[in-house]
């Protein structure tokens, strides 16, 4: 009752404030201020004319605080979870009715911290104060026009092609490709991890980013993370994969996301990404590997595949015609990745068929792709309201700063918002238009809410972690080398 009436209080107070579904996000030319010469001017006239801007951008910061926390509450939830385990081995005997009261409270108690640790979900959790802070200063109509106008494209098709990627069949070929390289090395888990963290991501220009992500996520859990390697090659591994991912999407032009933004505008094509991106991508990607390769070959060269669990599965063969439907499904996702509607057709006929031939099948479990897909649609919706300030640093910078600036600013927010954000920038030249993309995928790697398929590969590996599952810090520094590689790779070779 308490929640009902301070609902209503909120919709009162929005109803008040005037807010009748206007422009909002405030579009940027009706700040009038391209005349103003300072950044820091710039940004203080547009706080005094919205204050909004720095309610919207503090409850960001407030997100990205949290996600730095994420692992003491899972401890938490952890310590909950085995309190109430204690509890049900107790006697109910002597006090039936108190001891399941307990038990209530602590799986409760379990569950919401369980909830505010888990990654996939911080920024969905702080939608709820925004969309409140939104209601109250600019009114009900003005936050249903918003989110009705956010653009769910690219989370809609990350969670399908994850959920595709994961099947049984798509799984089959891929490791299949890359038990074809990993046997140069005689398929050790060393020859499997540099060949999965190879071509994995490179795969990624040619079936996009988040199946390559999924597929390469899913291969290292198998073949490399369940070996328990020691945790700084773990982190290394994971840097490894994120900005490699990031980078690997850059042979073509509708692969990777931050490309895909930019590449109609800007009249990018495949000729123009081979020739100014993707050589750079693959050689950064292949020098890096091999220097982590050489700093920990010791302990890989050590790892020693242990013998595979036999599943009843396994003697099931996969007909062809089962794959190539499969592959039919990857392929329809990627082509029509631009029209939801036809992209979750495409999914319920994919899960229809999957039903049908179950038996060739896993079971595919929509927890994790859905979990992805709401973090990146949380992350869409914090995005559009710090347009405000990220659009004025990106427009005041010179090429080596702008390319600075953009990997800064991609750790802190998702990489295809930063680049659509620069095409909304009059007057940018070819050069500052390279700069901020190569920044943008450069810095793909350093976090989690860095580039869309993080979170799924985030989500695959994590287990590995420990409970607290894949801390901030250690992914920054795992991602730290590569990411310096690929920077060199971008800005140096012209």
């Amino acid at each position: 009752m308490t929640l009902v009436c301070l609902l209503a209080g909120v919709a009162v107070a929005g109803a008040a404030s005037g807010g009748g579904g206007g422009d909002f996000p405030r579009p940027l030319e009706s700040y009038h201020d391209d005349n103003v010469p300072s950044l820091e001017a710039k940004l203080a006239g547009r706080i005094a004319t919205d204050p909004f801007n720095l309610i919207a951008t503090g409850i960001f910061l407030l997100a990205i605080i949290h996600t730095f926390f994420a692992s003491k509450f899972l401890k938490i939830a952890h310590d909950y979870r085995h309190k109430y385990d204690v509890l049900e081995d107790k006697d109910e005997r002597a006090d039936g009715y108190r001891v399941a009261r307990q038990r209530d409270r602590l799986q409760f108690r379990a569950t919401l911290f369980h909830f505010l640790g888990e990654i996939e979900a911080i920024f969905g959790i702080w939608l709820i104060p925004l969309g409140i802070a939104i209601v109250v200063f600019k009114g009900w109509d003005s936050m249903v026009h918003y989110v009705d106008g956010v653009n769910f494209t690219e989370p809609i098709f990350v969670f399908v092609i994850m959920a595709i990627a994961s099947s049984r069949p798509i799984l089959f070929v891929a490791e299949k490709c890359l038990a074809l390289v990993a046997a140069v090395g005689k398929g050790t888990p060393a020859a499997w991890w540099l060949s999965i963290l190879t071509l994995g991501p490179i795969l990624g220009s040619f079936i996009t980013e988040p199946a390559a992500m999924t597929i390469s996520a899913m291969l290292l859990a198998d073949r490399f993370y369940k070996l328990k390697p020691g945790k700084a090659l773990a982190y290394a591994t994971i840097g490894l994969l994120f900005v490699n991912v990031s980078i690997g999407g850059t042979l073509t032009h509708f692969a990777a996301p931050p490309v895909v933004m930019v590449a109609t505008k800007w009249q990018w094509g495949l000729e123009f990404m081979m020739s100014h991106f993707g050589w750079k991508a693959a050689l950064s990607i292949l020098v890096s590997n091999l220097l982590v390769l050489a700093i920990f070959s010791r302990e890989l060269l050590a790892l020693k595949a242990t013998p595979e669990g036999h599943h009843e599965s396994d003697d099931i063969p996969i007909p062809w015609t089962v794959t190539f439907v499969h592959l039919l499904a990857v392929t329809w996702t990627v082509l029509v990745a631009h029209h939801p509607a036809l992209v979750l057709l495409g999914l319920l006929f994919f899960l229809a068929y999957v039903k049908a031939t179950e038996r060739h099948q896993f079971t595919i479990s929509l927890r994790g792709p859905m979990l992805v897909g709401f973090f990146l649609a949380s992350l869409v919706i914090h995005g559009g309201c710090q347009q405000w300030w990220i659009a004025p640093v990106l427009g005041g910078l010179s090429e080596w700063p702008l390319f600075g600036g953009a990997v800064l600013l991609t750790a802190f927010n998702d990489n295809a918002a930063i680049t659509y954000l620069a095409t909304l920038v009059p007057n940018f030249s070819e050069a500052l238009e390279y700069a901020v993309v190569a920044g943008a995928v450069v810095g793909g790697g350093l976090t989690v809410i860095a580039n869309a398929p993080n979170p799924a590969g985030q989500s695959l590996l994590q287990k590995h972690f420990g409970p607290g599952g894949v801390n901030p810090l250690g992914l920054l520094a795992g991602a730290l080398g590569p990411t310096l590689i690929a920077a060199a790779a971008f800005m140096l070779l012209r």
